[in-house]
């Protein structure tokens, strides 16, 4: 019954999607689909309802139905400001936000589905809403402060996108006290001058208490910090050795000289290289993956709750693991000198970089060493005696190792991939979680080699299944937004760099010189930063649509299994296809049925990851920062806003001044240079310029930090090159070889897969991972490191939580691609839409179960 069900939502959805479609009664929709019995009658209506309830369908007062857009109405996701205002992102593929105003916003709060209504009276590039229904409640559960009061009591919101306190009735506390740490439920929503109301379900501690404020972090973002009882138990009956029954089919390779390379303190080991230099001058690159599908089948309770989870969280003190911690740290991890399951890809690589074969086969490992990045560079750039004699057999190996990535890079870097170098840092934290310490990453040989690899492999396993033509999963990072990019094109001009050309003409290679030509000025962070955010979000697709950062036309995950899940169904889908030889139809069907929503839930638990692995980090450095008040440092200014100027420290650490405590003139932002001036001194503040500020306040509950200008060291905005350093936005890159046209060079273009028209912000840039430092998560293929800033932080940094007072981001959503909006080149037309709505066509369920244990049953009311 639920598969008709869904068919004929289906059905209506195509017919209501129709160019000729004009809005119909339940009767008339009953007579053109040619329903003649009751039952069929009476599942319509039904189903007509349930779209209705779920705002994909609008019925008017005439009893008509039709598609929100055809009759002047949007759904969307609410995205709430502290400030009462807020954004809706649009179902529609493409289409920009609508701005909310506070009083258009009729109770809907951050995360809800909403309808809302264009105002005609919206005004320049800005359009204006009014939210005239609230679909679906986002979340109904929030994590915040309990005040006590005589006999009741509120519980104060820790999300300050959701302004609005929730009371709490006396009998409804569960024996909270004042300054208690609270989960509440919500019982009554706020509507006109009452307060919303509910209950408490769980304390999590008061807030002073050591933990408790990542313990938060982890219930306002609804991640479980502990397994369920009978996941411990199924982890619990996994063997802790492998067997020779585990061997057969597997090629042996414990022989081989196979490393791991990690940071010191990392447990989770998931990948083992291994470099040959044959005899003809080319490199064998074995790169060995745990074989974490070997251990965590489809549809067992690992997997379900692995699946709901979809990736790891790395924050300040703590890991909470995609799977257990006895697979992640025990029989899946690479641990050094014993039996290991993996998946391996073997490449032969010639001296200009270019994959001439490769393998992808089961095998089982025995690492010869667990080496750690500081060690691995000591041995190359520092040569260090101690460790070159300690690792004696193993030195050859690790300077062709060098030599190699040096080849893999210089390839990628001719074919115009975008290299972001952030500084990085990691928090260092105390027995109690309190911040001691910053300490800068530094990003060695080391590092890349291991991003040079695992990019290698991921290029080279996305590239093998879509010459397959079988349903995958990719890592899609599509074309940047023109008028974000020609926004950009305009802020650089103010540093002396004239880009020409239009942002929809734009070769990656041009943002690769854009790099270059300020790589060493003061103001280079801030220029890479402002080009990362003209970017558009990386994410999931069934479809291989390409790379624009890593400028390559075939990219997946398939390097990190323990703590991804796209890893792990990569892995599963080599097991089926290659390993078990498993092309059927019913196979391919069913793999095509659920690739949707494998790429939509694993993108948007990424983003979940990302986001609280971002609210630890401002924390603790609020935290740290908590005892300075009073303190001067120097920064640079890193952006600049219509309420003031945000500074930069040079550990990372990022306040505000806001243009109130600017107390020397009236500034105005002009908002075309980006830049700060005084109506009387006419004094300038400008991106890149360094400052010294004086810490003049610090709010820990809302992870923020203000500054006040001490006085200017220096301001590169008013020196300037007397002549502009020229970059085309596209030239004919595509006449080297080893060009855009692929890994391999010397395809045509007409094979290309299609590129779609939207992308994402490097999502190369995930937090911070323990020593696992390194920057580009792409161009470590996904490993665990995950340094430097975070993917998603498009619309504010750090310290800038729920203080941007203006605007935020557009949202990347998911489609289908249409045979009719590509090109001959299999490229997007221009305007054309990258598939239908998101979240309209219903999809099937990966796993039985997983809609229910995903709502979960709340706790009853007492």
């Amino acid at each position: 019954m639920k598969d008709q069900k869904d068919t004929l939502q289906s059905r209506l959805l195509d017919f209501f999607s129709e160019e000729e479609y004009k809005p119909l009664t339940v009767g008339e929709i009953e007579d053109v689909f040619g329903f003649k019995d009751a039952d069929e009658f009476k599942e319509l209506v039904k189903t007509l309802v349930r779209m209705e309830g779920q705002g994909l369908l609008v019925r008017s007062r005439s009893n008509r139905y039709g598609l929100p857009e055809r009759m002047n109405l949007l759904r969307g996701k609410f995205i709430g400001h502290a400030k009462g205002f807020g954004f809706v992102a649009p179902d529609i593929e493409g289409m920009d936000d609508v701005f909310i105003p506070p009083h258009e916003v009729n109770g809907a709060i951050n995360g809800d589905i909403v309808l809302i209504r264009v105002l005609k009276e919206s005004f320049g590039d800005r359009r204006e809403g009014t939210v005239t229904k609230v679909v679906e409640r986002g979340q109904t559960s929030f994590v915040g402060t309990f005040q006590a009061n005589r006999g009741f009591g509120f519980v104060v919101l820790d999300d300050k996108k959701l302004p609005m306190d929730i009371f709490i009735a006396k009998g409804d506390t569960l024996g909270a006290v004042d300054g208690h740490k609270v989960v509440v439920e919500i019982a009554t929503w706020p509507e006109d001058l009452k307060s919303a109301t509910g209950y408490i379900t769980k304390i999590l501690g008061h807030k002073n208490d050591p933990g408790v404020d990542i313990l938060s972090i982890l219930y306002k973002h609804d991640i479980p910090p502990e397994f369920p009882e009978e996941v411990v138990a199924a982890a619990q009956r996994v063997p802790d050795e492998i067997t020779e029954a585990d061997l057969e089919g597997r090629r042996d390779l414990r022989h081989e000289t196979i490393v791991t390379i990690d940071g010191a303190d990392a447990k989770d080991l998931d990948d083992a290289v291994t470099v040959t230099k044959n005899v003809d001058g080319t490199y064998k690159l074995g790169v060995h993956i745990a074989d974490v599908s070997y251990y965590v089948t489809q549809g067992s309770v690992i997997d379900v709750e692995a699946y709901d989870r979809a990736t790891s969280v790395y924050l300040t003190d703590r890991v909470i693991p995609m799977i257990p911690h006895r697979l992640s740290n025990g029989i899946c991890s690479l641990n050094p000198q014993v039996d290991r399951l993996v998946l391996s890809c073997e490449m032969i690589i010639d001296a200009n970089g270019n994959v001439i074969s490769h393998e992808i086969f089961q095998s089982v490992i025995k690492t010869t060493e667990r080496m750690t990045y500081r060690d691995v560079y000591k041995i190359l750039e520092e040569q260090d005696a101690e460790l070159i004699a300690r690792y004696e057999p193993l030195v050859p190996m690790f300077k062709h190792m060098a030599e190699l990535s040096n080849i893999l890079r210089t390839k990628r870097t001719l074919r115009g991939a975008i290299d972001f170098d952030f500084k990085e840092s990691k928090v260092i934290v105390d027995e109690d979680g309190w911040p001691v310490d910053i300490e800068l990453r530094e990003r060695t040989v080391a590092e890349k080699l291991i991003e040079d690899f695992m990019l290698a492999a991921n290029e080279t396993v996305a590239e093998h299944f879509h010459w397959m033509n079988v349903p995958f999963l990719y890592r899609i990072h599509e074309d940047p937004k023109p008028e974000k990019l020609q926004r950009f094109f305009e802020f650089v001009t103010n540093f002396g760099i004239l880009i020409k050309g239009t942002g929809n003409t734009v070769h990656p290679k041009a943002l690769q010189d854009v790099l270059k030509a300020i790589e060493g000025m003061p103001e280079e962070p801030v220029i890479s930063t402002m080009l990362l955010r003209s970017m558009q979000q990386a994410k999931y697709y069934p479809e291989s649509l390409g790379h624009f950062g890593l400028s390559t036309d075939f990219y997946t995950h398939f390097t990190s299994p323990i703590r991804r899940y796209p890893d792990l169904i990569v892995h599963r889908l080599i097991r089926t296809y290659l390993i078990n030889k498993d092309t059927s139809k019913e196979t391919v069907a069913q793999w095509s049925m659920a690739m949707d929503e494998i790429a939509d839930h694993t993108s948007e638990r990424e983003r979940r990851a990302v986001d609280a692995e971002r609210d630890t980090d401002a924390l603790k450095k609020a935290q740290y920062m908590s005892d300075k008040i009073g303190e001067e440092f120097e920064g640079i200014v890193s952006s600049i806003t219509n309420f003031g100027i945000f500074v930069e420290l040079p550990n990372t650490i990022e306040g505000l001044v806001h243009i109130s405590n600017m107390t020397d003139d009236y500034y105005r932002f002009d908002d075309r240079q980006m830049m700060m001036i005084g109506e009387r001194t006419n004094r300038q503040f400008r991106i890149g310029d360094e400052v010294t500020v004086r810490v003049a306040n610090v709010i820990i509950e809302e992870s923020s930090i203000d500054f006040e200008i001490v006085g200017m060291v220096t301001s590169y905005g008013r020196t300037r090159k007397a002549a502009p350093t020229v970059i085309h936005a596209r030239k004919n890159y595509s006449d080297n070889k080893d060009g855009r046209n692929g890994r391999r060079g010397g395809r045509k273009e007409e094979t290309r897969g299609g590129r779609g028209s939207r992308t994402g912000r490097n999502e190369e840039e995930r937090g911070g991972r323990g020593s696992r430092g390194g920057r580009n998560e792409e161009e470590r293929g996904g490993r665990g490191s995950r340094g430097g800033r975070n993917e998603e932080e498009r619309g504010g940094r750090g310290s800038r939580s729920g203080r941007n007072e203006e605007g935020r981001s557009g949202q990347s959503g998911q489609g289908e691609r249409r045979e009719n909006d590509r090109d001959p080149r299999g490229r997007r037309k221009e305007g054309s839409s990258p598939g239908p709505k998101k979240g309209v066509k219903q999809k099937q369920k990966f796993y039985e179960g997983v809609a229910k244990k995903n709502k979960k049953k709340k706790p009853k009311r007492k």
